[in-house]
């Protein structure tokens, strides 16, 4: 008698790390870290880590491993502060170049020339940006175009572009209710805080209902990005905080409804970027202008988040609190039936008249500055 066939290995489901989304939270936490993260499409490979999270050993050891191969990629927005057009951004050489001159070309205000041998960047580039962006860093990131042979970085974690497309649109939608809770508010009365949880690195997100909505109806609903300096500190650049507050006060006017409070400082850029655009913006640039030296867009923010949390609440209808005709567009875009849309303006001080003329001339912001001086006088 012959003897039985060996049974073949099975190798067991991963149930813990194989997701896309994780393989995206994973990469996100490494460039947090400080460490290379290699981005992979196809046969193209490359590695990169942010600038102003890395230090000067660090960028040390990476040219070192690139064999000076490295340089230095800018987003399209910070290339047009330089003066060059790049669609998918810059690469500048960075061969002999010290860690000490690189902020100049990555995000200060007092710009050198561009070196020469500048070329245009690639979508593998702009990929590296974006995990940059989800890591609340600076999008220049220091990178070098990896060769199909073994190197140096092959013991760094990949990440393919597929997995951010689909981490990115997975995450967005995968949000799930954690808790919710009476809360009494001043001048509100008793709202309720239902707090949901979910997107890449599994941020809390916060939505105050107030009073008793209709959900089956059309219910107010104001999106609000949250605003530490306005919201918490009564920050004068800005007119978020009395958004919030007027916010809350017409929603119970209008019988009840929903406030989702977002956690996307800085128009989605994070606090320690945004604080570097208030240092620019004191110097004399506008809000958009100041983030442009930064390599960031006029606006980073995304609305995915709000759409799952009006979705987990059974919101289909929404009567939208806003002066922002994008902010509608996103929740149209989404699925969402924005019925009509309600102003909601905050008090013009001498020191946030310049910054609401820019969302209104700039910004597309339905705003008539003008007006709301002459109605406060």
């Amino acid at each position: 008698m012959s003897a039985p066939s060996p049974v073949p290995a099975v190798t067991p489901a991963a149930p813990f790390g194989q997701t896309a989304v994780i393989r995206c939270e994973r990469a996100v936490a490494e460039m947090r870290a400080g460490r290379p993260v290699v981005v992979v499409d196809g046969g193209a490979r490359l590695a990169t880590v942010a600038l102003d999270n890395t230090t000067r050993a660090g960028f040390e050891a990476f040219a070192t491993a690139a064999a000076q191969r490295h340089y230095l990629f800018l987003t399209a927005s910070r290339s047009r502060v330089l003066g060059a057009t790049a669609e998918h951004g810059l690469r500048l050489p960075l061969a002999g170049r010290d860690f000490d001159a690189l902020p100049a070309l990555g995000y200060l205000r007092d710009t050198p020339q561009l070196p020469e041998g500048c070329t245009p960047g690639d979508p593998l580039d702009a990929a590296a940006a974006e995990l940059a962006r989800l890591g609340l860093l600076l999008p220049a990131m220091v990178s070098v175009a990896l060769p199909a042979a073994p190197s140096a970085f092959d013991d760094c974690l990949q990440v393919c572009m597929q997995d951010l497309r689909d981490g990115a649109a997975q995450a967005a939608s995968d949000y799930e209710l954690v808790t919710r809770s009476p809360v009494p508010l001043r001048e509100v009365g008793m709202s309720q805080f239902a707090v949901f949880r979910g997107g890449v690195a599994q941020r809390d997100q916060v939505a105050v209902i107030v009073g008793n909505p209709d959900f089956n109806g059309v219910v107010p609903v104001r999106v609000h990005s949250s605003c530490l300096t306005g919201d918490l500190f009564g920050s004068l650049k800005c007119d978020c905080g009395d958004q919030l507050h007027r916010g809350l006060l017409t929603l119970k006017a209008l019988g009840g409804g929903v406030l989702l409070y977002l956690d996307q400082e800085g128009r989605g850029t994070g606090i320690a970027a945004k604080m570097r655009a208030y240092g620019y913006q004191h110097e004399g640039l506008d809000t958009i202008d100041a983030d442009a030296q930064l390599g960031f867009g006029a606006d980073e923010r995304r609305y995915a988040s709000a759409v799952a949390m009006l979705r987990g609440l059974g919101v289909q209808r929404v009567q939208l609190l806003t002066n922002n005709p994008t902010k509608v567009q996103h929740l149209r875009n989404a699925g969402i039936d924005v019925v009509d849309c309600i102003p909601v303006t905050g008090a013009i001080t001498a020191e946030n008249e310049q910054y609401l003329r820019t969302k209104a001339e700039r910004g597309g912001h339905h705003l008539d500055v003008d007006a709301l001086i002459l109605a406060s006088q």
